[in-house]
This record gives structure tokens, sequence and C-alpha cells, in this order.
């Protein structure tokens, strides 16, 4: 029988717990975890998980500033704000929503965040420090993936895992944290020959390849376990995965669905990276 791993009701309880971390920590310290988030543009999918951050950030009690730039914001204008957000010692978390407009650098932008407030863990330094297992923050999405796995009892050692997708924010941190799982990982991509025959050997199949309903059953093994990184919003207007899901869900073990399986773990793990964030900042004073 296949389980379907319900990331709402994951995050649910990590927010539970998380919520009287925070409450414990204000308590003791007289401090409120911070977050700064910016929007530049008006790119609608980052206008909603925005405010799902924000949302998210006020149920737990982190204090959530959302910055609102216009389309034709200047990198200059932008590298300033963050400047002036590292600077503020209340601000211990900074997130840019990604995608940026042309004409912006992400990896400037990325490069100017203090490794410190790098809440995405997308900052050279912070990407090293993962690659020696040895970080202070992880990329959200493939750590939502890892507390997922953990969730339902599923464990990476000794499997044989396979990665679509080699991403800077999702698919090379996974083939990491799954490696350091103990895991034998491979990691695939756009120019992959005979991939179908890769994915058959998984028993731990990570999709992030940005593709609607990428993977067919004819590339999953009996029994796999299946994490849609993916979401995509067809013509109707509907959202669904990287995944097949109707085919390929009755041949695994366990599969996420989309949406309501990785995306709520991506914003709960930005939670923890915050209240992480304040109390490193805190503990250094």
């Amino acid at each position: 029988m296949t389980t379907i791993m319900d990331g709402k009701q994951v995050s649910l309880h990590l927010r539970e717990k998380l919520k009287e971390q925070v409450t414990d920590f204000r308590q003791r310290t007289g401090i409120t975890p911070g977050l700064a988030v910016i929007l530049v543009g008006k790119d609608p999918a980052s206008a909603v998980y925005v405010r799902n951050k924000h949302r998210a950030c006020e149920e737990v009690g982190i204090r959530s500033d959302v910055y609102t730039l216009s389309e034709d914001t200047d990198e200059a204008t932008l590298l300033s704000l963050l400047k002036r957000l590292n600077e503020d010692a209340s601000v211990h978390g900074i997130l840019v929503q990604l995608p940026l407009p042309a004409g912006i650098s992400e990896q400037a932008v990325i490069r100017t965040i203090r490794p410190e407030k790098d809440v995405d863990a997308f900052h050279p330094e912070n990407v090293g420090k993962i690659l020696l297992g040895n970080y202070d923050f992880l990329p959200c999405t493939p750590a939502g993936v890892m507390e997922l796995l953990r969730y339902y009892d599923i464990r990476p050692e000794g499997k044989e895992c396979v990665v679509i997708g080699r991403s800077n924010i999702v698919g090379k941190p996974q083939a990491l944290l799954l490696t350091e799982a103990n895991a034998t990982v491979t990691l695939c991509h756009s120019r992959t020959k005979n991939l179908a025959e890769i994915t058959k050997r998984a028993d731990i199949l990570v999709v992030a390849i940005g593709r609607p309903r990428f993977l067919t059953e004819d590339m999953v093994k009996e029994g796999a376990v299946v994490i849609d990184v993916g979401i995509n919003r067809l013509p109707d207007g509907k959202l669904c995965g990287d995944v097949d899901f109707a085919a390929v869900a009755p041949h695994t073990s366990a599969i996420t669905p989309v949406p309501g399986g990785v995306g709520p773990m991506t914003i709960t793990m930005l939670l923890q990276n915050t209240l992480r964030a304040a109390e490193r900042a805190t503990s250094c004073r």
C-alpha cells in the first residue's frame, strides 16, 4: 500500500514545536527573531510565496518584514538595502525571493547577504560548509525533504538514491545531504543518457527538474520512494508536480503529492533557520 507523505501534516507538527521554541527564546532573551523578505517586481508566484512565508512567521512568533521593490529597481539599490539589513541587529535572517528581474545579478545579491543571515543557505561560504558537513544552515527545500524522510522513518543509509535536477537550490545540495545520510547517490540532469535505466534502480527518487509530469511510471522501480519537488501551473490553472502522480503512485511505497508535499516543508525549514540565526546572533553577543 502506498503511503502519501503529507507535508502539510508534518509541517503542522514541526511548527507547533517551533512555536514553543520561539516563545522560549523570546522569554529567555527578550528578543524576537526577525526575518527580512525582499520581493522585487510583480511575479505572481513569487508574491504568493512571500505571503505564505509572512503568514507562517506570524504563526510561530517570528517577526517578518516584507520589502516590496518595483520591477525597475536597479542592482545598486537592492544591494544598498541588503547592506543596511546586514547592519540591523534586529534582523536575523535575510531572504531575497528568486527569480530576480533582468539586470540584477543573483550571485551579487547572494554574496552580499552576510553568511550568518543567509537563511536560504545560498552564500558560497554556507555552500562550502554544507559540502564539508559542518554547516550552520541547510537550503530549505532539501532540508524539508530530509525531514519528511525522517518523519516517515525512511532511512537513506545503504539505499540507492537518484536526484533528477542539478540546480544549486535543490538538486546539488539534495545529493550532498543524501550522501551525508550514507546513501549511494546518482545526480542526473537534462543531458543524462538512458535516464530511465538509472531512475529504475532508485530506492529513493527525488525529482526537481521543473517539467510537468516528467517522471512516468516506466521510470520507477516497484516499491520506490518518490519525492516530487516540482510545482508547475498547467494551462487550465491547476498545479502539478514533476511526477505523473496518478500513474506513478500505485508503483511506489511512498510518494509526495503536489501541492501539499514538499512545499509546506520548505517554509517550515526557513522558520527553523531564522530561529537558529537568532540564537547564534544572541550567543555571539
